[in-house]
């Protein structure tokens, strides 16, 4: 069972520079939305309410100005600074008297995921007790990501940013570890790059048979938002989908009222400190439904 979340939400966002000079890219528009409430949402709808951010230093006032400690969201918010970018793997050091003996989820602070089937996914597949679990994604590139190839449904390889194609499954910004990821993590040597890499992290549960994965299907979307084609892309699929249809994309307070993790009261507080904006006309409707 997976209780606890994290999200890495430093970096130095040099890809979207001059737009990330002086705010964090996790903190940058997405639609109508900062970005941060898109990953945030998938660990909310994963029923995972203890969660740690992961920000660069000097950045918490930024985030807690914008989340709080997670009350108004039914959730528990707590904050850690990363000094400098050292690899996904260091989230868990940073985190470690956070994690303590449960397990946990992360999840990088730029990835986009949408989908009517992920909430199911996310929900079963939290109930795993040890191990890792990846969630994979078929992309048309997979040479920029991390790539797992699988034989009679067992993952056999992991290829960080592979030259020679071996499979098109990228390994999206979503992973399960059990709490021997701490241990795991402080073991890791930095690659030629100068950092610890997430997918040596992955291999040793492969290697000792403790590696599970689910595929995120044709009926979800996975992106990252590192380059400023991807942040625009995903705020346009935003931007299409909720004008289309009646409902919007990681509303964070919506999931937590569905929930019922906040009640009205929360709910009508949230809606004032957001002023006459079409959002906040979204969560009175709520209110009325």
């Amino acid at each position: 069972m997976i209780l606890k979340g994290i999200i890495l939400a430093g970096g130095t966002g040099s890809r979207l520079s001059p737009l990330t000079k002086s705010v964090n890219k996790q903190l940058l528009p997405v639609y109508d939305k900062p970005l941060i409430f898109y990953p945030l949402s998938v660990l909310m709808l994963a029923n995972i309410r203890n969660i740690l951010i992961i920000v660069n230093k000097g950045q918490i006032n930024n985030f807690k100005k914008l989340l709080g400690n997670g009350k108004f969201f039914g959730i528990k918010i707590s904050y850690m600074e990363q000094n400098k970018p050292n690899g996904l793997p260091e989230a868990f050091k940073i985190g470690k008297k956070f994690i303590d003996k449960d397990n946990v989820a992360l999840i990088l602070g730029d990835n986009f995921f949408y989908g009517h089937s992920l909430s199911d996914l996310l929900i079963k597949s939290k109930s795993f007790k040890t191990g890792c679990k990846i969630f994979l994604k078929s992309v048309k590139n997979p040479h920029h990501y991390g790539v797992a190839k699988i034989q009679e449904n067992k993952i056999t390889n992991i290829i960080e940013k592979p030259k020679k194609f071996i499979s098109d499954k990228a390994i999206t910004g979503l992973y399960y570890f059990d709490n021997k990821v701490v241990k795991y993590s402080e073991k890791l040597k930095p690659s030629k790059r100068g950092e610890t890499e997430i997918t040596d992290l992955i291999k040793i549960y492969k290697n000792n048979s403790l590696l599970s994965y689910e595929e995120i299907g044709r009926g979800a979307i996975w992106s990252d938002a590192g380059k400023i084609e991807d942040l625009n892309n995903i705020s346009n699929f935003v931007a299409s989908i909720e004008n289309v249809q009646s409902f919007k994309i990681g509303c964070l307070e919506e999931i937590a009222y569905k929930k019922k993790w906040i009640n009205k009261i929360f709910l009508k507080k949230i809606i004032a400190s957001y002023g006459k904006s079409n959002y906040s006309i979204y969560l009175n409707d709520l209110l009325r439904s």
